[in-house]
């Protein structure tokens, strides 16, 4: 099964792509809005989606760790690598120069929402500083909302929370074990 966004609601359509060759064009009508657009099966004028490139939970060797963007009704799972320095993460929109774009509708997730520092400690280790951007609606981490000038160090399997959207921290270090 495959499934189309609606350009108009952002809704998700799906559709049996094995029922169709490609090349070939769909038209469909959004149940929720009402708006009708055209495909063509096999043909992407969009970027690669984050959801074919990280398929699963495994944390890519070169990347410092990765976050895992537990799937609901804004968008679907999702593994988002990490690297040394900033990490900006916040509500993917085309040219936001962010990066640790989320792929989502959740309004309540600003453009950049909060931040992972990745650096290492004095013995070596990657140490993880997860803070707010600061935004609209805040970041949690457990029951705890962070402070406007507020770092939490966190570590592998930590849950935090921004907008409607939970999150978990994977480690480099976790693949090692």
């Amino acid at each position: 099964m495959k499934r189309v966004r609606c350009p108009k609601c952002d809704n998700f359509i799906l559709f049996d792509e094995t029922k169709y060759e490609a090349g070939q064009s769909l038209v469909f009508e959004c149940p929720q809005c009402g708006k009708q657009f055209g495909i063509k099966i096999g043909v992407s004028k969009l970027r690669n989606r984050q959801k074919d490139d990280n398929p699963d939970e495994t944390v890519d060797e070169s990347a410092a760790g990765a976050i895992v963007v537990i799937e609901n009704v804004f968008h679907y799972k999702q593994v988002i690598p990490l690297h040394m320095g900033d990490n900006v993460i916040g509500r993917y929109m085309k040219g936001s120069g962010i990066n640790c774009p989320i792929e989502t509708v959740d309004p309540s997730i600003d453009m950049t929402h909060c931040i992972i520092n990745v650096s290492r400690d004095k013995k070596g280790r990657l140490k993880y500083v997860l803070r707010d951007g600061p935004s609209n609606t805040g970041t949690f981490v457990g029951n705890d909302i962070l402070g406007d000038r507020e770092r939490r160090l966190i570590e592998d399997g930590t849950l935090f929370t921004i907008g409607a959207t939970s999150i978990i921290l994977r480690t480099a270090d976790s693949t090692e074990e």
